[in-house]
């Protein structure tokens, strides 16, 4: 049979998207497949999306064997990350005064500069390659999930996307998202989601590899076996697994929510997100993770740990803003078979709540369907007193809009006793618990914060071990409720929510 490889190592999203049910075998660090080297075994090799570059988890063995793979003209196709991989070097630098440099294999001739992209694209196709025979000029889908996506370079080009938005800015413009080799046998994209949503990508990749009906019936078999081993562990090579699909949620035709919202940026949504999906995870839950607007990027950790694809529900619109709205997400993940939808806040709680623009907040949404929030907040900018009256205000304003506040976390605590006193100040003025008092985690100076540089497993390794020490999961569970869509408040409700 024919075999399609998929690269399995630290930092790798393989199932961050379907690959068009392509793969068929892991290729870890070793370079083997089933004992034998890659380049000898495969007809292919897909390399995911994901921070590989961060994590620097390639080795001399894996590297050479992708590029033998490259020489005999095998097809070797990377997305994202994998893209990066393939080109000269990546600059990781985004909040850096100079470049840090990180240096890939050099089969593509490009090099990588920070531009974030988190865009639903329309691409168009310049030229052929294995991946695009026969449909130059034609338009394909799919998304950008990236924080170093400005590509420079001599490689052939191969795609052009059309986007809204970089670096947080509308600029309406399209760029360069995807080059080929002089051979093209190797293709690198920023287009995620391209496989699974253009069938004519891999109707290409099957007749290069000369594919017959029997070929294709024993690769889909193939991958549905690879997709449910991985499934089984959360993140690559942790030896963590999940229960048995035994659920110990009640069944219902929409799942329960809750909201994991904050007092501002860098409070922790995020890592506590993360940690709670991995806990979940390994109690056997299936859980649907959503970000409030459009910074997808915020989600790869818990995907990376869920092992679930980034779908177009995973992105609630605020605004013009991300990429499906709240009543038409909960319409999709009805009957889904999800035991919890977890969604991640924006910003503050309140970022956009005076914007005419409605929704735009992460309070507007959890309003509009009466989902519980939890509301997290940092203790190391303005200490822990400052904190918890950041907390109160908070809540007292969620109060007003309509807002149920189930719970508090207190992020970043450095002195229990001082906690102790906010905990208690918390609940004496708002009647609110305080379910968490979560110290400041050591973690790499570089590589721990997802929209700038992250080294997924240890950012998600660190995640779940916090939860599993400071959080009781379970209480968090009962908090969650089964959301009902209401409708929004206009602009005018919610000045007269605070002018009496």
């Amino acid at each position: 049979m024919k075999k399609i490889g998929l690269l399995y190592i630290k930092g790798a999203l393989p199932v961050f998207e379907n690959f068009g049910e392509l793969p068929t075998h892991i290729v870890k660090e070793n370079g083997l497949v089933n004992g034998e080297k890659a380049h000898r075994a495969l007809d292919g090799l897909i390399i995911p999306g994901g921070s590989i570059i961060e994590s620097q988890s390639m080795n001399g063995t894996l590297k050479s064997e992708i590029k033998k793979m490259e020489k005999e003209g095998k097809f070797i196709f990377g997305m994202c990350s994998g893209f990066q991989l393939l080109a000269n070097k990546v600059d990781i630098g985004r909040r850096s005064p100079c470049p840090i440099e990180r240096e890939g294999l050099g089969i593509l001739d490009v090099s990588f500069k920070p531009m974030i992209g988190t865009d639903r694209v329309e691409a168009e196709i310049l030229d052929e390659s294995f991946l695009t025979q026969g449909i130059v000029g034609q338009n394909v889908t799919g998304f950008h999930c990236h924080t170093y996506g400005l590509i420079e370079g001599n490689a052939p080009q191969l795609f052009l996307s059309k986007v809204k938005r970089t670096d947080y800015q509308d600029n309406p413009r399209k760029i360069l998202s995807g080059v080929r080799n002089e051979d093209g046998n190797v293709v690198g994209t920023m287009v995620h989601g391209c496989l699974d949503e253009n069938p004519a990508f891999v109707e290409n990749i099957l007749k290069f590899i000369d594919a017959s009906p029997e070929d294709i019936s024993d690769i889909k078999t193939k991958n549905k076996e690879l997709i449910s081993k991985i499934k089984g562990e959360i993140g690559i090579d942790t030896n963590i697994y999940t229960k048995s699909t035994n659920k110990p949620l009640e069944s219902f035709s929409m799942p329960k929510t809750l909201m994991i919202a904050s007092t501002g940026s860098d409070s922790g949504k995020t890592f506590l997100t993360t940690g709670i999906v991995g806990v979940l995870r390994k109690k056997g839950y299936k859980v649907a993770v959503l970000k409030v607007g459009p910074d997808i990027r915020d989600l790869v950790p818990s995907l990376y740990v869920n092992k679930e694809n980034m779908e177009k529900f995973s992105s609630i619109q605020i605004g013009k803003l991300g990429w499906m709205d709240l009543e038409n997400i909960l319409k999709q993940l009805k009957n889904q078979n999800y035991d919890i939808i977890l969604i991640e806040g924006v910003m503050s709680a309140f970022t956009g709540l005076l914007n005419e623009k409605t929704p735009y907040s992460s309070a507007e949404i959890a309003r509009a369907a009466n989902i519980p929030v939890i509301l997290t907040t940092s203790c190391s900018k303005g200490g822990i007193e400052t904190a918890a009256i950041d907390i109160v205000g908070h809540i007292e304003v969620m109060d007003k809009l309509g807002v149920q506040t189930s719970g508090v976390i207190l992020n970043r605590v450095y002195d229990k006793s001082i906690s102790k006193a906010a905990s208690e100040f918390i609940k004496k003025v708002t009647n609110v618990d305080v379910i968490g008092e979560v110290p400041k985690i050591k973690m790499t100076d570089r590589g721990n914060t997802p929209e700038v540089e992250i080294r997924l497993e240890e950012f998600c390794l660190n995640a779940i071990k916090t939860v599993e020490e400071h959080l009781n999961v379970s209480e968090i569970i009962e908090m969650a409720k089964i959301p009902i869509f209401k409708g929004y408040l206009s602009y005018k409700d919610i000045l007269s929510n605070f002018i009496q």
